[in-house]
């Protein structure tokens, strides 16, 4: 059931202040698509910068897709007017071509049309690229053009100060590192609320399942359109980016030191499925390696613990040198009603329910108790929207209904709500624990029910013509706020500079780069 926070909110109501501060970032990607809906075969445009380098511009899987990163902020208004300036500035620049506005991919007929991303001739651009040709290899071209948005999200040093009160930096790495687990892990129990709430994933394009075999009862709209009546996010499915083959790794979240060993084993491990990959084709590289984890950021899960790495760091040195700095929420997907992927009420949600789980207690997860948490994702991505559908509450067996424990844990959410209010000056807050309350007693009232009736009405491939179009317009006609097109044409012609720096820097050729690459992997 939901614990108990009364303690925690009496602790928190003295000390609201300590919550002054909090950092965010998104990271938003979207895919390019031609004036037809259909996926652009263009390179990443040239005067939008290196894709390698760009602060806030960059690529993800594919050449076609594009990422857009906003500076870490203290303020959700100016981070989120950040995320739209790169959008108007972007939208101004793609010429025909729009942003595909939803979290599955437009209508792909042929995938081996999807290039990979492409960074250039420095050895750090060839391994991107390689590390991408390994997913391709892994997992298909079609997964890895699956759109999402990321939210990174830290507590300011006073609050772990006086929450958990630390006295020096070396107990202080390790305290602040447990109570980051501690967020991870009532996430895991209880974030099932977020694909509940914002999943915007019920449907796709019958392009995706090209070569696949599907164990699923979907139902079909015309000849390009499938979907499940009571989805709210398949991209959180095994169709998408959390995959059977990674559920089974031994990676935990009681302790850092457990966590980057099980990471780290990953990393090392060879994988007898990824063998057929090992060596060159046609004098290239199809993969970084072949272990289960070519690198630390193929971890699919629907949260990580992150710290900014300093030059040639991985993040398991990052962690090991550091501790946990801030979490990436990764289990949001695109919200097709907003031109820039994301909205307000959403991360304001995410800032309670993430200072929420830091304040809840939060158990240890052994093994079963895992088992249990995926499957309540499970159940909440394929079929949340069903009427009287039961969540697991024990290893037991015992049951309750998702409605019973989504209005409880809402409630909870809008007790912290007063207090974050209160000391804001606002009532922003509680607005959307109000708003949000009623989509328990009516699914069709949360994103993905609102937005299948959408698919249903005009069609998958119409309605994302339709959203795209507008957004283009929108944004177009818009004028920047906080970036202005002198510091974003700055950045753009700096990140050529940076690019040409790096290729001239290499003194490895790239095998040697490589090799080095692993063997410092296993250390």
């Amino acid at each position: 059931m939901i614990p108990d926070i009364s303690v925690a909110l009496a602790w928190l109501k003295v000390n609201s202040q300590t919550l002054n501060g909090i950092c965010r970032g998104v990271e938003r990607e979207a895919l390019r698509i031609n004036v037809n809906g259909r996926l652009a075969k263009t390179s990443h445009p040239k005067i939008l910068g290196s894709s390698l380098t760009h602060k806030w511009i960059t690529t993800d899987f594919a050449e076609s897709l594009l990422e857009f990163i906003t500076p870490i902020d203290n303020n959700i208004d100016s981070m989120l007017t950040t995320l739209r300036d790169i959008h108007r500035y972007v939208s101004r620049r793609l010429g025909n071509e729009r942003l595909w506005p939803m979290s599955m991919p437009c209508c792909i007929d042929n995938p081996r049309l999807i290039k990979i991303a492409q960074y250039g001739n420095s050895n750090i651009g060839k391994m991107k690229t390689l590390y991408r040709k390994g997913l391709k290899n892994r997992y298909s071209e079609l997964m890895q053009v699956i759109a999402g948005v990321h939210y990174n999200f830290s507590f300011p040093i006073k609050f772990w100060q006086s929450y958990k009160d630390i006295r020096d930096d070396t107990s202080g790495k390790e305290v602040i590192s447990a109570g980051y687990l501690q967020l991870i892990r009532n996430y895991y129990r209880f974030g099932w609320i977020i694909p509940y709430l914002f999943g915007a994933s019920p449907g796709m394009s019958t392009s995706f399942f090209i070569g696949k075999a599907i164990d699923l009862p979907f139902k079909k709209k015309g000849s390009e359109f499938v979907y499940l009546p009571y989805a709210t996010s398949l991209r959180l499915s095994d169709l998408g980016y959390i995959n059977q083959t990674q559920s089974q790794l031994n990676i935990t979240f009681n302790h850092l030191e457990e966590y980057i060993r099980g990471l780290k084993e990953a990393l090392n491990t060879p994988s007898i499925k990824y063998d057929r990959f090992v060596g060159k084709q046609d004098g290239h590289y199809l993969q970084l390696n072949n272990n289960v984890l070519q690198i630390e950021n193929e971890l699919y899960a629907p949260i990580r613990p992150k710290r900014a790495m300093k030059d040639n760091e991985s993040l398991c040195e990052a962690l090991i040198r550091g501790g946990i700095e801030y979490v990436e929420v990764r289990a949001l997907d695109v919200n097709p009603f907003s031109p820039v992927g994301v909205d307000e009420e959403q991360i304001l949600f995410l800032d309670l329910f993430l200072i929420w789980c830091t304040l809840a207690t939060s158990p240890e997860i052994r093994k079963e108790e895992l088992i249990l948490m995926r499957s309540n994702w499970d159940r909440v991505v394929l079929e949340g929207r069903r009427p009287g559908l039961m969540l697991r509450v024990n290893s037991g067996g015992k049951e309750e209904s998702l409605k019973t424990l989504g209005k409880l844990l809402l409630i909870d959410l809008m007790r912290l709500a007063e207090i974050l209010d209160k000391n804001n000056g606002n009532t922003n807050y509680k607005k959307v624990g109000n708003n949000l309350i009623d989509r328990f007693d009516n699914p069709s009232f949360t994103l993905s029910g609102r937005f299948l009736e959408q698919l249903k009405e005009h069609g998958f491939e119409n309605l994302g013509l339709i959203l795209s179009n507008h957004y283009h317009r929108t944004l177009c006609d818009e004028s920047l706020e906080l970036l202005n097109q002198s510091k974003l044409d700055t950045e753009s012609l700096n990140s050529w500079h940076k690019q040409r720096d790096l290729e001239r820097k290499d003194y490895l050729i790239f095998d040697e780069f490589l090799e080095s690459y692993n063997n410092k992997q296993k250390n």
